[in-house]
């Protein structure tokens, strides 16, 4: 690919992700990252996206040493640029993976480096951050995420009430996906079963019955009980998931606080650390429960032993009608939802860094049109919770079960990883 096709190429796919105003090399790079990525699935963008970071926050680290490193094992002197090493720890990190994009890549990595001046801090830096993407790339070679999503197979378990079953997205396989996830390694937890939530209702409980009822009038694809703008949200958040999410709200907050780059550095670490461990956790919740879908279950609704959930055998998610990165049901059990556990765990880090509300948010999704504003953290969380409710494909106690797994989660990280160095004298 020739320099100027390459250059085109990279416009093109930032497109989904213009940088904002005042950006520095970190959020340059964190929306290069995601144009980079946006072609994987889910899971597998959380874990690029917290490797890119990561090795982006280790690479700026070991030059100012303002925080507890991830690794410690680079060495630089204090002269090296900061600039010069997260462009190279990031643009090493993603032509590592996606060696096909190596062009458009190069362009990027040289765009970023031009506005650099020569000289031994811009040489040295571009060795840190080499140094810091390598480290991180064999730290992860091993780290279960290998295999397609069908490779470790999970048929369902039996045709029992409340367990989870095909549905129509699932591929011919038959078999649930992304079952090996629960055994990726974490970044930060010490294990994927550390935050487990607790078990779904029972069937026979009053608030299986209220959330049931609740899908099936709002969720349906034929619903009237469904407003505008929670069609809109569901739309929404059927397109755009929870590391596009939160990466533009952390670019948006970055640059509207004055975030400094080593700060920028630390935070997107923490939160993209964060979103990979949250749906490394929620998988393995999900496949320790196997808990139905409102699919499944409202067109077994007579079966279930609640006197009180009336079923509906024609009942069809609103998101059947909408295009998916997962399907038009996720072809996975239900229990907790994912989207819930991932958006409350960066929200967590997020608010913890700077603050929960007062903010001026634009999010984008150009595969469906849509522009959403919010000016705190809870209102997107509120919209993702209704989005999978009002979009049909889950329960009211998943999105629940997910916020406080999350919110335990993004507080763990928060509090272990990445504090500042006490400076004594």
């Amino acid at each position: 690919m020739s320099r100027t096709s390459a250059a085109v190429a990279l416009v093109g796919l930032l497109l989904w992700n213009p940088p904002v105003a005042r950006a520095d090399a970190v959020q340059d790079w964190n929306a290069i990252m995601l144009a980079t990525v946006a072609g994987q699935n889910p899971f597998a963008q959380a874990r690029f996206a917290a490797i890119t970071h990561v090795a982006i926050f280790e690479a700026v680290n070991t030059i100012t040493g303002e925080y507890e490193p991830y690794l410690g094992t680079i060495a630089a002197p204090p002269w090296a640029s900061q600039e010069a090493a997260a462009v190279a720890a990031a643009h090493a990190v993603l032509v590592n993976y996606f060696s096909a994009q190596t062009g458009v890549l190069d362009a990027a990595r040289d765009t970023s480096l031009a506005a650099i001046p020569d000289g031994q801090p811009k040489i040295d830096g571009i060795a840190v951050g080499q140094a810091a993407a390598a480290a991180l790339i064999a730290l992860r070679g091993n780290d279960g995420s290998a295999g397609s999503p069908i490779a470790d197979p999970f048929p369902p378990r039996s045709s029992n009430p409340g367990e989870w079953q095909l549905t129509p997205g699932c591929p011919p396989a038959g078999s649930g996906v992304f079952y090996h996830w629960r055994n990726v390694t974490p970044f930060g937890l010490q294990s994927s079963s550390q935050f487990r939530s607790g078990p779904p209702p029972a069937l026979t409980s009053n608030e299986y019955a209220k959330d049931y009822e609740e899908v099936k009038e709002v969720g349906a694809l034929d619903s009237v009980l469904r407003p505008a703008d929670r069609a809109d949200v569901a739309a929404f958040y059927q397109a755009v998931l929870a590391v596009g999410v939160w990466n533009q709200v952390a670019r948006q907050l970055g640059a509207a606080h004055g975030s400094s780059l080593a700060e920028n550095a630390r935070a997107f670490a923490l939160i993209n650390m964060t979103l990979s461990d949250a749906l490394v956790t929620v998988m393995e919740t999900k496949y320790y429960y196997a808990f139905w879908r409102p699919e499944t279950a409202i067109h077994a609704g007579a079966a279930d032993g609640n006197r009180k959930t009336e079923p509906d055998i024609d009942f069809l998610p609103f998101l059947s009608s909408l295009p998916g990165p997962l399907g038009i049901t996720p072809c996975f059990p239900s229990y907790p939802s994912a989207h819930a556990t991932a958006s409350y765990a960066a929200r967590r880090v997020i608010q913890e860094i700077w603050g929960g509300g007062g903010h001026s948010i634009d999010l984008i999704a150009p595969a469906v049109n849509l522009t959403l504003y919010y000016t705190s953290l809870k209102q997107i969380t509120d919209d993702i919770d209704d989005a999978r409710v009002y979009g049909g494909i889950h329960f009211r106690f998943d999105q629940d079960a997910g916020a406080n797994q999350g919110w335990r989660i993004g507080g763990y990280v928060h509090a272990n990883f990445f504090r500042p160095v006490q400076v004594t004298h």
